[in-house]
C-alpha cells in the first residue's frame, strides 16, 4: 500500500466515552487537509424539554446530563438562575457549594488519571490491564475518587446525580460533627494526590503544543472553580520557555457575543469559536490562568513535577502534559476541601429563598473538564422562556481537531518511513484522551477503514 497520495482514515467509534463520536482523517501528499471530530450521539434537547418547566427545576433536570459532573451542572444553573432573580448566595451556603464542587473534581479527575489516561503512558489498553502491573498506584487513584465521592455523599445525598441541591442551597445542611469522618479520609487523600504528580510527572511524554486560545474563569486571589469572569490567554513563547501570553476578561453576561456556537455537518453537537477562533478550556487553561493562587502544597507538587513556577508566569501547552496538570489540581482540591470543613459553620437556614421574576440570568463555572455556560430566560410566573447550555466539550470540538491535525502532521514529517495507519490510529488515540472531552470521553478507537486512493 502507497503513502504517498490520498488516504482516509476513519476511526469508527470512541469507547470509553460519555457519548458517541468518530474521527475522520484526510491525508494527502503526506500532508493533513482535513480532520473531523464527528460526534453522531442523538441530540439530547435539555434546552427544549426545560422551557415552560419551572425555575426552581434546572439544578435536578440538568444533574443529568453528566453522569459523573453533575454538580457542575447543578451549580452553574443554581447560579444563573439566582442571578436572575437578584439573589446572592454566600457564606456557609456558598462555601458548601464549593466542597460539594471540589468533591466532584477529586473523582472526576482521579477517574481519568488513573483508569482513562495514564494506561496511554504505560502501554496499556485499559485501566484493568494497568492494574495487573501497577495494582498500587490504582489502588491508589481509587482511594482518592473515593474520597471524592464520600465528599458528594455526605454533602449532596449521593455521589451520582446528587438530591440534596436546591435553589438558593440546600435541602439539608450537615452539622460539623458529621464533616469529621470526612477531614480524616481526605488527609489520607492529600497524601495519595502528591504521590500522584510524582507518579505521572515520570512519564514519558511526546512533545507537542496547543498554540490556540486558553479560556477559563479568574477569579483574582483564589483558584477558580465556582466564581470569577470569563478570561482568555493567547499565545506566547519567550526565549526562556514557556510564559503566559497577552491576558484579556470579558463579563459572562457577554458570553454569548465572544464565543459563539455553530452547527457543522460531521456532528450533532455545536462547534463554538472564541472571537472567530479555537479554543481550549480545561485543565491546561486554569493552570495558566490561575495557577498561581493553587494551594501552596499543590504549588510545590507542580514546581518539583516540572510544570515550572506559575507565581512566575509559567503555563503548560503541551496536551500530554494535561495528566500531570489533572493531578495537581486533585492535590489542590483535597486541601481545599479541608480547609473548607475545617472552617466550617452550619448557616442558620438550609437556603436562601429564590422568588421568581422577570429576568435573564447566566453563570459560569469551572467543570473539570472546562468552562461550562448557563443562561436562563425566565417569566413573571417562574417558568422558563429560553435555556442556552454550552458544555466544556462542545468548545473544545474545534481545538482537539485542530490538535489532532497538528500532531499528525508532526508525525508525518518525521524522517523516516511514513507512519502506518496503525500507528496514526494510536497517534489519535492518544490525542483525544489528553483533552478528556466528557466522563467516558477519554477515548477508544475500536474501528478503523482506510480508504486509499
Amino acid at each position: 500500500m502507497s503513502h504517498r497520495g490520498s488516504r482516509t482514515l476513519r476511526l469508527g467509534a470512541l469507547a470509553r466515552v460519555e457519548g458517541e463520536a468518530a474521527l475522520d482523517l484526510t491525508i494527502r501528499d503526506r500532508a493533513v487537509v482535513e480532520t473531523k471530530l464527528a460526534i453522531y450521539e442523538p441530540p439530547r434537547f435539555f434546552e427544549a424539554f426545560l422551557v415552560g418547566r419551572g425555575h426552581h427545576e434546572p439544578p435536578d433536570i440538568t444533574a443529568r446530563i453528566c453522569g459523573i459532573c453533575p454538580v457542575a451542572y447543578q451549580m452553574t444553573s443554581c447560579q444563573a438562575v439566582e442571578r436572575a432573580c437578584g439573589v446572592t448566595v454566600d457564606g456557609a451556603i456558598a462555601d458548601l457549594r464549593r466542597l460539594l464542587y471540589l468533591g466532584e473534581w477529586i473523582e472526576s479527575q482521579a477517574l481519568h488519571i488513573h483508569l482513562l489516561h495514564a494506561p496511554d503512558f504505560l502501554g496499556h489498553p485499559s485501566g484493568v490491564e494497568l492494574a495487573r502491573e501497577q495494582r498500587p498506584a490504582v489502588e491508589r487513584g481509587l482511594r482518592v475518587k473515593q474520597a471524592g465521592n464520600a465528599v458528594m455523599e455526605q454533602i449532596g445525598g449521593r455521589a451520582i446525580h446528587p438530591v440534596n441541591v436546591r435553589l438558593g442551597g440546600f435541602h439539608r445542611v450537615p452539622a460539623r460533627t458529621e464533616l469529621k469522618p470526612l477531614a480524616e479520609r481526605l488527609r489520607r487523600a492529600h497524601d495519595d494526590a502528591l504521590e500522584t504528580v510524582r507518579w505521572v510527572s515520570g512519564f514519558d511524554f511526546p512533545d507537542a503544543r496547543y498554540d490556540g486560545q486558553l479560556l477559563a474563569l479568574c477569579d483574582p486571589g483564589r483558584y477558580a472553580i465556582d466564581s470569577g469572569c470569563p478570561t482568555v490567554m493567547d499565545t506566547a513563547v519567550d526565549a526562556q520557555g514557556e510564559r503566559g501570553g497577552s491576558v484579556r476578561s470579558f463579563s459572562v453576561d457577554d458570553f454569548e457575543q465572544h464565543v459563539v456556537e455553530r452547527q457543522v455537518r460531521h456532528s450533532t453537537a455545536l462547534v463554538s469559536e472564541l472571537d472567530g477562533r479555537h479554543h481550549l478550556t480545561g485543565s491546561l487553561a486554569r493552570f495558566a490562568l490561575s495557577g498561581r493562587w493553587l494551594h501552596p502544597s499543590a504549588l510545590a507538587a507542580a514546581r518539583e513535577a516540572g510544570l515550572g513556577d506559575p507565581t512566575d508566569g509559567a503555563v503548560c501547552r503541551n496536551p500530554f502534559r494535561s495528566i500531570v496538570v489533572r493531578a495537581v489540581e486533585v492535590t489542590h482540591a483535597v486541601a481545599e476541601a479541608l480547609r473548607l470543613i475545617e472552617s466550617y459553620d452550619p448557616p442558620a437556614r438550609p437556603y436562601t429563598d429564590v422568588p421568581p421574576r422577570r429576568a435573564t440570568g447566566c453563570a459560569a463555572t469551572e467543570a473539570p473538564r472546562g468552562l461550562l455556560y448557563h443562561r436562563y430566560d425566565i417569566d413573571t410566573d417562574g417558568s422558563l422562556r429560553t435555556v442556552r447550555l454550552v458544555p466544556p466539550t462542545a468548545q473544545n470540538q474545534a481545538a482537539i481537531e485542530h490538535d489532532l491535525r497538528s500532531q499528525v502532521q508532526r508525525r508525518l514529517d518525521a524522517p523516516g518511513a511514513p507512519p502506518s495507519n496503525g500507528e496514526l490510529t494510536a497517534l489519535c488515540e492518544r490525542a483525544v484522551r489528553n483533552h478528556d472531552p466528557c466522563i467516558s470521553c477519554s477515548a477508544h478507537f475500536l474501528d478503523l477503514t482506510v480508504d486509499e486512493r
